[in-house]
């Protein structure tokens, strides 16, 4: 556990890397709407022993504290709902500027990943920071979003990305339609980025800890990330 300066204060983080050598390649690991929990950081650990440096910062951390929150319409409410998209970029921004300062992460081969919550603000990032390399965003929010329906939709930000994503998604997704992904997919065409729609998948396919996690779907997404980013210059 580290402390990130960010604009306004400090925000708590974890990170990951490997015990010797360095500087690493360097991943920003972005939450679900649970928060920076075990996934997230056993995501980082997984990465850190693939040679890379990883780090998650609390993105919620101004807004409250959701680990001490069960009921998702009460995290959704509370806090989600009052967390900017420019504060999630800015405070991203700051991570890799901490990342940077550490001397262990190389942010020239940049690398970003996240899920649900965050898979939605992975594409926002891609869009946002010329630095990254390539993007992974798992199971993210494509419409505008429950906690705010006037929010940016990724759509909005195809035409911006800076960085090629690759979009992993489940077919039954009850937060992500199929027609919603196949739309997107159509709009990527042509582009460097690519979307994967697993059949009879639900939401949060990844997520080891919960009763949706899908082995199959997580082991293949686990694959094409790591291909994904060696593709594309981050590993």
């Amino acid at each position: 556990q580290v402390m990130v300066p960010v604009a306004g204060g400090m925000m708590p983080a974890y990170e990951a890397y490997p015990a010797s050598g360095g500087p690493f390649p360097t991943v920003l690991v972005i939450q679900e709407i649970f928060g920076v929990h075990e996934h997230i950081k056993d995501i980082c650990r997984r990465l850190a022993k693939l040679g890379y440096y990883a780090i998650a910062g609390e993105m919620f951390a101004r807004q409250g504290d959701v680990s001490k929150m069960t009921d998702i319409n009460q995290i959704i409410g509370q806090v989600v709902a009052k967390v900017a998209d420019d504060q999630v970029n800015a405070d991203l921004d700051s991570l890799v500027d901490y990342a940077r300062s550490t001397g262990k992460a190389d942010v020239k081969r940049l690398g970003v990943t996240g899920f649900c919550w965050g898979g939605r603000a992975t594409w926002l990032y891609a869009a946002h920071n010329p630095a990254v390399k390539a993007a992974v965003a798992w199971y993210g929010l494509i419409d505008p979003p429950m906690w705010n329906p006037k929010g940016t939709t990724v759509f909005q930000v195809v035409g911006k990305l800076k960085a090629p994503v690759l979009g992993l998604f489940g077919g039954n997704d009850q937060f992500v339609p199929a027609k919603s992904v196949e739309k997107l997919k159509a709009k990527l065409k042509g582009k460097p980025s690519e979307i994967v729609l697993y059949k009879g998948v639900p939401h949060g396919f990844n997520a080891d800890y919960r009763p949706s996690y899908n082995r199959e779907a997580a082991e293949d997404g686990w694959k094409r990330l790591q291909a994904w980013f060696k593709g594309h210059g981050v590993a």
